[in-house]
């Protein structure tokens, strides 16, 4: 009785500070750790001390997945080569060099506890990515945090797994890069058949709390068979998240993404929160020994201060080439962009699979990814022998590259994104998670690990509590009228699938005067969208994207005034076009994310109203 009440005012507690923190400008996991410091100090608390399995096996995994499956695919997909550079070779990087930093200046450790210690602090979390939403950071700068903050992770945890070993057998450089590499690759095949056979088999299912049911074991699905081959289960849990997330639009039903969404946001804010009300409870019990041991915890502070200096000073001067990358990325893809607008495949008569290989193989080599320097010749006119198929795929590669030109240029990473990527490279519940799983024979554990909360909570209050600060003082460009316009082109290509879905409907043909009523539902619809949207621009600094796509168009549904005089049979045929309509649009909406023409932002925040209407459609048909 007395673990269910203790189950129950943790939970209480945990939905309190998330909701209050925020009001008085404090980060909540910060607020989470001091009260739950300040109640392990009572003496009718016992010494709290928890197992590193409840960590990683039953926390680590459900929160990556719920942040992959949040993952915009698009955003992912063209900034995926940065992404990779942050979050595996930057922590690699990290690792080695705190790795040396500790060896050198904590007594009695060798250099592999050091670089397991390194890759402990080394990763960046999620937290970043929150706090940036709600400071107005450019959306761009925002996916490439939560990308890195979700691989990672992983990487991490990897690296940290081969340190460990190292700590009682010797291994070589070659045998670690084995080991790592063993550790991903089957992880991601195998959490890549996971997420999709978790959509497929939850496609057949009706029952959306059965359906969310089956969702909560996809993780551990994918982590445990993982685990038990010796690879990453928690790359795998990422990958599966990722699969999922991609493909939940056409797989699963809007009832389903929407529970996903509401269910899969609670559990990352209890495992978040209940991480680090944990270590606030250790906190007492982890001081006590340090000081026994080393005679006061102000060798841990100034430890923990100097290794997050140390962090952040890698992370700039390993950012600033990056961004220079990135820019020369850019720089290729203008250069490229009057040869694609000028390319168009056709196809010809008679063309072989020979020739579509050919062809393909051709196409590849001088476009991908804008890497070429040396590029084909427009005005060579010779004829190239394709099929229809093949002459699709690659007209639909040319319209997709076209759109990652524009992304790249509206969107650029400069001088001023690249500081906000450094000084936005929070550590956090990783951070406090992954120091548990340190061996409890670990020379200096309870230093160590008070170590790595130094550097996560003061990670929190440092660059949590300046990052608006440096926002305001970066001056960084409006993009508000963007978005507007964004929001209005997108309008109106939904506004022209309407109308063909209509001409094309049987039912608008028999009783012509539907169209008058659905036109007149649309723009009921679009003028309470107009007024949200407005409300928007002024509160985007203050609400973050989840938020802002919770409350996305309440008045997408059939307006009374459309359906106003018209008896019940006829309403029912109102509601059958508008799902027909509905579907046409998002198959368009479905078509225009495969090419990149809009951000994810405008497309989720459009799927997320033919979502609600459709469910409200299916309300009122009962």
């Amino acid at each position: 009785m007395e673990k269910i009440l203790i189950v129950v005012g943790a939970i209480l507690l945990i939905v309190a500070v998330t909701e209050i923190a925020p009001r008085i400008r404090v980060p909540a996991a910060l607020a989470l750790v001091v009260i739950g410091a300040a109640i392990g100090i009572m003496p009718i608390v016992p010494a709290l001390h928890l197992d590193p399995e409840w960590i990683l096996v039953g926390v680590l995994p459900p929160l990556l997945y719920a942040a992959a499956v949040q993952m915009p695919a698009m955003e992912f997909r063209r900034d995926f080569g940065t992404i990779s550079a942050l979050s595996v070779l930057l922590v690699l990087v990290s690792a080695l060099a705190l790795g040396f930093f500790f060896w050198a200046v904590v007594p009695g450790i060798g250099l592999a506890t050091g670089v397991a210690l390194g890759a402990i602090v080394s990763p960046t979390d999620a937290v970043a990515t929150s706090i940036a939403k709600k400071l107005g950071v450019p959306s761009r700068v925002t996916a490439v945090l939560e990308g890195e903050s979700m691989l990672n992770d992983a990487t991490s945890l990897v690296l940290l797994r081969a340190a460990i070993a190292a700590t009682a057998a010797t291994i070589s450089f070659w045998g670690v890069l084995v080991n790592f590499v063993y550790a991903v690759v089957p992880a991601v095949a195998i959490g890549a058949v996971v997420g999709m056979l978790n959509l497929r088999v939850r496609a057949r299912v009706h029952d959306p709390a059965v359906n969310t049911a089956i969702s909560f074991t996809v993780p551990f699905l994918a982590y445990l068979p993982t685990e038990e081959l010796g690879a990453s289960g928690l790359v795998a849990a990422v990958t599966a998240g990722l699969i999922t997330g991609a493909g939940a639009t056409r797989f699963l039903t809007p009832r389903h993404r929407i529970s996903d969404t509401q269910n899969w946001r609670m559990v990352a804010m209890l495992a978040e929160g209940g991480v680090f009300f944990l270590m606030g409870l250790e906190l007492f019990g982890l001081m006590g020994d340090v000081v026994n041991e080393h005679n006061g915890v102000q060798h841990a502070v100034w430890l923990g201060l100097a290794a997050l200096g140390v962090a952040l000073a890698i992370r700039a001067v390993y950012i600033v080439p990056l961004v220079w990358w990135v820019d020369r990325r850019r720089q290729r893809g203008e250069a490229m962009r009057p040869i694609l607008e000028n390319y168009t495949a056709t196809a010809t008569a008679g063309a072989s699979k020979h020739d579509d290989a050919r062809v393909r193989r051709r196409f590849t080599r001088w476009r991908r990814r804008f890497h070429l320097r040396r590029h084909p010749d427009p005005h060579n006119t010779s004829p190239t022998t394709m099929s229809p198929e093949t002459a699709g795929r690659i007209n639909a590669r040319i319209t997709r590259a076209l759109a990652d030109i524009d992304y790249y240029d509206d969107a650029p990473l400069g001088r001023k994104e690249g500081v906000i990527m450094v000084w936005a490279g929070l550590r956090g519940v990783v951070t406090v998670a992954a120091a548990q799983t340190l061996p409890d024979d670990t020379h200096s554990r309870s230093l160590l690990v008070l170590t790595a909360f130094v550097v996560a909570a003061a990670s929190l209050l440092l660059q949590g509590g300046t990052l608006s600060w440096l926002i305001r003082r970066l001056r960084l460009p409006d993009t508000v009228e963007d978005k507007r316009a964004e929001r209005l082109r997108l309008r109106a290509d939904m506004d022209a699938t309407m109308q063909a879905a209509m001409a094309h409907s049987e039912v608008v043909r028999e009783i012509p005067w539907l169209r008058a009523r659905i036109e007149q539902a649309t723009r009921e619809a679009e003028d309470v969208g107009a007024e949200d949207a407005g409300d928007e621009d002024v509160s985007d600094g203050d609400r973050s994207e989840g938020d802002r796509s919770e409350g996305a168009n309440p008045g997408s549904v059939i307006g009374t005034g459309a359906t106003y005089g018209l008896n019940l049979a006829e309403r029912a045929q109102m509601r059958a076009v508008r799902r027909e309509i509905i579907a046409v649009q998002r198959a368009r909406l479905l078509s225009l994310r495969r090419e990149g023409s809009y951000s994810s932002e405008a497309l989720s925040r459009v799927l997320t109203q033919l979502d609600a209407e459709e469910i409200s459609l299916e309300l009122q048909g009962g």
